[in-house]
């Protein structure tokens, strides 16, 4: 694929992960996001966070997420919900529980997509 091609492939899945983010909010009560430019910056560091730190604490936390027999994972996702949150203004999480929801919810909606930004194709 041309290099033309695979940055227009790359927006069309980060329009797609907006159109989910947005999707998920709407599903979500404790979820705030304040239009459709938050919910691209959302996506687009969502991805950056799944590319970056959440390798790190996946890493950090082995034996929890062993001993949870994966279950902490979900949990690894909520946070970096919530670091998200904290750094995009017009994007508010309640909190943990909203973020875990908003997370499993999101996942869903991204795989019904077919987007898969910040993971291995």
């Amino acid at each position: 694929m041309s290099k033309s091609g695979e940055a227009m492939n790359i927006l069309l899945q980060l329009i797609l992960a907006a159109i989910a983010v947005l999707i998920a909010q709407y599903i979500i009560p404790g979820v705030h996001v304040e239009s459709f430019l938050t919910a691209l910056v959302i996506a687009a560091l969502i991805a950056l966070l799944n590319i970056t730190v959440k390798p790190l604490l996946i890493l950090l936390t082995i034996p929890i997420t062993i001993l949870t027999l994966g279950l902490f994972l979900l949990a690894i996702n909520a946070i970096l919900i919530l670091i998200a949150a904290a750094l995009v203004p017009g994007f508010s999480v309640d909190g943990f529980w909203w973020a875990l929801l908003f997370g499993l919810v999101l996942g869903l909606i991204n795989s019904l997509l077919g987007v898969s930004l910040g993971e291995n194709r």
